[in-house]
């Protein structure tokens, strides 16, 4: 009884002050105000923390996030820009009990969904039968008319769905919107809960929170099924880098080892969808579409879009590939059809709505209408066709009877005016949830994302989901985009939960094929492995301007001036320790890792970024000279450690190869071009040295030449050594030998024109001595790896 009463008394403390608004249901409290029992383990600990604990083990999640990469995108006026990512780290906790009943009514949600959609895009009856205005299908943008009578290939129109649920101030959960388009928030609901579980280890027990693996498992098996009947691959296609959700595509695609494509990865050759890969042409054969439908093939659907493919509405007419969901499936997420959903739920299954949607009346019928325009005290008054939810968008919304825009009109004119294109919710009155704010426990409202897969048992529902939470007290402030954070939701069972992997028990083990490169991700992987190259060398060269200013503190000293017109034409401006063409570069080389994140381990991500910062941490408000060199010296050093990673961790597939000959075209020709200008004949005394060390060639250089440096030295050393991995020798034969591995590098015993340009560079340098590597030969030199580089783009990359 003594630890009982303790227990009670410390979620006493915990909890004082915590305020729920009137008429408002609370995840925390029940109606009678006391703690529910699903959430007294996880208090009874947190009580326990000190505010120094509690402050560390947020920390630790926060630090997680940010290694892992996890952002979304916010589009602002001066363009998009990467967010933290806005964890709250105190769960949404529920019963197992509570959540079986809300996954059965988003079973029978979906499933009246995926019969909607085969009604409006097959046989019609339900606008026959009035049950469905006809202006809200024929007038609706979702309804794509290209997709009318086209069965898809599976045989269903919906395969992954979403739902944003409330819950209402007598306790029972309703659908605030219906996601059928391409739901976003899955893989974001994955590092919420690695992030949480990251804050709240020992002493916290996990063992009953029902996992999320076996959900995407699940899925993935489905998916796999679909591709085996029809003879092809899996991938995800994506938008691109530019969306708010590209992090998900790609973690998603890394998580279930699919591939990540955008529009132009693909095109359709004879009725196949086929991704251009560096090995040719390749069919897929079902794709989780995460790009909107009428973006998808600007040749049937959106002209304007640019980031479809087009002929993929051909495709899906032959029955070639199956699409997940389907193209123009986010017609039944528009939001005058919660108007109607009652009604076409028990016409089409003979039952009512488990779980019932927000009140919705349609403005196009005149009693609605009447209705709506003498209740806007309590309604949401916006866009009929819109697919967002009232409260989110930045349309002209009415919420009890003001324009959010601040407009002074009329609104029962403004409503007769437009009259079908408008529906009418009733104002929701939000949950609220447990936040940790300034030390003490704070009631936000919060809504839930709850995720459905199609599966070999039918629909399957993650246990958990994605919370959104508002900043405030405002529930219209649950978009990230207006400062709404996110939780993870734990579903906690009374017993213990089997533990839930992604490996699929029962299959016998095949050494997996090497997979698939798409030319886009090569393309990325060789350029970030160029300008990473291009970044360190740009620092070597720096930090040997810094070292001579130093020692002569002169601008006009003959080799600070030599090393001040080589960087010029290197876009490096002169005499400042962080150049912004050495953070430009580091940029660019971040940005193609963006777009193969799928590809990229997180250590590489993070090694990356921390290069990044490191060149401007190291260097700020540093003075020119030994200072600016000291800290160019400490990039130096993390660049080895990058470079050493993908050496010694990523895997020998053709993305490694393609990266590391990036990085070996890049550092050939810079050192082609630093031997023009500081091994040529007329350049100033010293400027042998400056190449050497450019090289990183010092300490070999002064073991194998017993003499003076001369031009000889330097250009043997650092051109025609194949031992030293810093000359243009080393480099060719590298490319040479990693292009032997890719596709086509030979046919039938004639060599690629690639792997030609290659060994002719190749025996020149072989052959040549020192001095024949005049101006001249260099200049040409350069010319050859330059075509090189061409030819490879040619073969694989275009």
């Amino acid at each position: 009884m003594g630890q009982r009463a303790e227990a009670q008394d410390a979620i006493a403390a915990l909890i004082e002050g915590y305020r729920v608004p009137d008429g408002v249901a609370d995840e925390m409290l029940g109606p009678d105000g006391t703690v529910r029992a699903v959430w007294r383990p996880f208090l009874e600990r947190f009580a326990h923390l000190s505010a120094e604990d509690i402050a560390r083990r947020f920390a630790r999640g926060d630090r997680y996030l940010r290694d892992a990469g996890v952002f979304f995108r916010q589009h602002a006026d001066d363009g998009p820009a990467e967010r933290d990512w806005p964890l709250s780290h105190v769960p949404v906790i529920l019963g197992e009990d509570e959540w079986q009943g809300i996954a059965e009514g988003v079973k029978q949600r979906a499933e009246v969904l995926e019969q909607v959609l085969a009604d409006l895009y097959g046989p019609g009856w339900l606008v026959r039968e009035g049950l469905l205005p006809p202006e809200l299908v024929a007038g609706n943008p979702g309804f794509l008319r290209p997709m009318v009578g086209q069965r898809p290939p599976s045989g269903r129109y919906l395969h992954f769905v979403a739902f944003e649920l409330g819950r209402a101030p007598d306790g029972s959960w309703f659908v605030l919107g219906d996601r059928t388009e391409a739901p976003s928030g899955a893989g974001f609901a994955l590092e919420n809960r690695v992030a949480t579980k990251r804050t709240f280890s020992d002493p916290f027990d996990h063992d009953n929170i029902h996992r999320l693996a076996g959900f995407f498992r699940a899925f993935r098996g489905a998916l796999k099924r679909s591709a085996q009947s029809l003879d092809g691959r899996m991938a995800i296609l994506t938008p691109g880098l530019g969306t708010e959700t590209y992090f998900e595509h790609a973690y998603i695609a890394r998580y279930l080892g699919l591939m990540l494509l955008e529009g132009e990865d693909l095109t359709v050759v004879g009725g196949r969808v086929m991704v251009r890969t560096v090995a040719g042409l390749k069919p897929i054969s079902v794709l989780w579409r995460r790009l909107d439908s009428a973006f998808a093939d600007p040749l049937e659907l959106d002209d304007r879009s640019q980031l479809g493919t087009p002929g993929l509405v051909s495709a899906l007419r032959e029955g070639n590939v199956c699409m997940a969901n389907a193209i123009g499936a986010g017609l039944v997420q528009t939001r005058a059809f919660l108007a109607f959903m009652p009604r076409i739920a028990e016409y089409l299954t003979g039952q009512r709505l488990k779980l019932p949607n927000i009140a919705t009346w349609w403005c196009g019928q005149a009693r609605e209408r009447t209705y709506v325009t003498q209740n806007l005290n309590r309604m949401m008054v916006g866009d009929a066709l819109s697919q967002e939810l009232p409260f989110e968008t930045d349309d002209a919304t009415l919420i009890g009877g003001r324009f959010q825009d601040g407009r002074s009109l009329d609104p029962a004119e403004w409503i007769q005016a437009g009259a079908g294109g408008l529906v009418g919710q009733e104002a929701v009155s939000l949950s609220t949830t447990p936040v940790y704010e300034d030390g003490t426990f704070k009631a936000r409202p919060v809504m839930l994302r709850v995720f459905a897969a199609r599966t070999a048992r039918g629909w399957t529902v993650m246990p958990g989901g994605y919370a959104r939470i508002g900043r405030s007290e405002d529930a219209t402030a649950l978009a990230l985009r207006r400062g709404g954070r996110v939780a993870d939701v734990w579903i906690v069972s009374g017993a213990r939960v089997e533990d839930e992997t992604l490996d699929e028990t029962g299959t016998t083990f095949q050494r997996a094929a090497d997979s698939l490169l798409p030319s886009r991700a090569a393309d990325n992987l060789l350029w970030l492995g160029r300008y990473v190259e291009r970044a360190e060398t740009m620092v070597r060269l720096l930090r040997a301007y810094h070292l001579r200013l130093a020692e002569t503190g002169r601008l006009d000293d003959p080799r600070v001036a030599r090393l001040d017109l080589h960087l010029r034409s290197l876009g490096v401006p002169r005499n400042i320790a962080a150049p912004g063409a050495v953070t430009a570069t580091m940029d660019r080389a971040i940005r193609s890792a963006s777009k193969v994140r799928d590809r990229f381990s997180i250590d590489g991500w993070m090694a990356l970024r921390a290069l990044r910062e490191e060149i401007v941490d190291q260097t700020r408000h540093l003075q020119p000279g030994d200072e600016a060199a000291r800290a160019l010296g400490q990039f130096l050093r993390g660049s080895a450690g990058f470079s050493g990673l993908v050496h010694d961790n990523m895997y020998r597939f053709q993305g490694w190869r393609f990266l590391s000959i990036g990085r070996a075209l890049e550092r050939a020709q810079n050192m082609v071009a630093t031997l023009a200008d500081f091994a040529a004949p007329e350049a100033p005394e010293g400027c042998f040295d400056i190449a050497i060390e450019v090289g990183d060639s010092v300490m070999t250089h002064r073991r194998r030449y017993q003499i003076e440096t001369n031009r000889s030295t330097v250009i043997d050393l650092l051109a025609l050594d194949h031992r030293n991995p810093r000359s243009v020798r080393f480099q060719t034969c590298l490319i040479q030998s990693l292009a032997r591995e890719l596709p086509g590098a030979e046919v039938n015993g004639t060599l690629s024109e690639a792997m030609r340009i290659a060994l002719r560079i190749d025996t020149q340098l072989a052959t040549a001595e020192p001095h024949e590597l005049d101006g001249t030969a260099l200049a040409a030199l350069g010319r050859s790896l330059q075509d090189l580089g061409e030819k490879i783009t040619a073969a694989y990359l275009v």
